[in-house]
């Protein structure tokens, strides 16, 4: 018994904001310095009112049409957020609701930037223990309420989106290898060191980042996990037809595909519009391929990211 993806869908809010706009709100930057530096020319902003659980709807709608799966069919929903509507409920019983699905397990997970690998893993792994059938997986966010306008070297990386994938048990192949890991030794080059407490904020709750530790740790595991899923599943990198690493910098992901031998235009990159959009950006960029039509269905894709914690983590599957 194989997991395998039968629908995608994503949900950008609003409309692209350029560099350009970002540096006339008074933001000390321009295009040149965030293309040079990052490869990012756009990103998208939601409004005030627009949660990524609402975001996550959208996403999931898109999916579940592709998939032909109706919501109350689904037994499990994962979403990987670190930016939730609340404390508590989970966003994946807010979705619940208001997909109108009930009964369904549904849970959180929080692994940053590596969260939609961590989910997609974990419905793998529920799928293919047999217990259930139909899952619903969506990394959702809206970064921009947790960053710092004045923060030149953070603000401009960011932006708010979701994507989400249907997964169905299925005796063809479709995921055939995943790999997670954790190093929370890292914890300090990419946090948010901040919490409520009675009612007020205590510590730092805006993103803080060592941009070069950061860029250092990201492309050594991010190479590293591809090729232990790799061969897990008896494929050579180079075999790969499409990889979607997490889109946070057009450096990281240029060094990755270096490293695994994979040429440039089987990479697939949204960073330049769609900007670091966290547990988001994997799906996001799935879901544009998938629609455009370079990923077809029998092709080998490696999905990975990496994210604070530090977390990492890759899949393999056969779409």
């Amino acid at each position: 018994m194989y997991a395998r993806l039968s629908g995608v869908g994503s949900c950008l809010p609003g409309k692209p904001v350029s560099n350009e706009e970002l540096a006339s709100r008074g933001i000390d930057t321009s295009d040149e310095w965030i293309v040079s530096r990052t490869g990012i020319r756009t990103r998208y902003l939601a409004a005030p009112e627009v949660t990524s659980s609402q975001l996550a709807l959208e996403a999931s709608r898109r999916a579940l049409d592709m998939a032909d799966v109706r919501a109350e069919d689904l037994d499990l929903i994962i979403v990987a957020t670190s930016t939730p509507d609340f404390i508590f409920p989970s966003n994946a019983c807010l979705l619940q609701g208001k997909l109108g699905n009930k009964g369904a397990t549904a849970f959180d997970v929080q692994a940053v930037c590596a969260g939609f690998t961590y989910a997609l893993s974990i419905a793998d792994k529920f799928i293919r223990s047999g217990s259930h059938k139909k899952a619903l997986v969506v990394g959702a966010e809206v970064f921009s309420r947790i960053l710092d306008w004045q923060d030149r070297a953070t603000c401009v990386l960011f932006g708010d989106g979701a994507g989400a994938v249907v997964l169905e048990a299925s005796e063809k192949p479709g995921i055939l290898a995943t790999a997670l890991h954790a190093d929370g030794s890292h914890n300090d080059i990419l946090n948010v060191p901040g919490q409520v407490c009675s009612g007020t904020v205590v510590g730092d709750p805006f993103l803080r980042m060592d941009g070069q530790a950061v860029f250092k740790f990201a492309v050594r595991v991010l190479a590293e996990v591809a090729e232990e899923v790799c061969a897990a599943a008896g494929v050579a990198s180079t075999e790969v037809d499409w990889l979607i690493p997490h889109q946070a910098n057009i450096r990281i992901i240029e060094a990755t595909g270096k490293k695994l031998g994979i040429d440039r235009d089987r990479v697939i990159v949204t960073v330049d519009r769609h900007g670091n959009t966290s547990a988001a950006s994997v799906p996001l960029a799935l879901d544009e391929a998938v629609r455009d039509g370079r990923i077809k269905r029998g092709q080998k894709v490696l999905l990975e990211g990496v994210g604070g914690g530090f977390t990492w983590g890759a899949i393999l599957l056969e779409f």
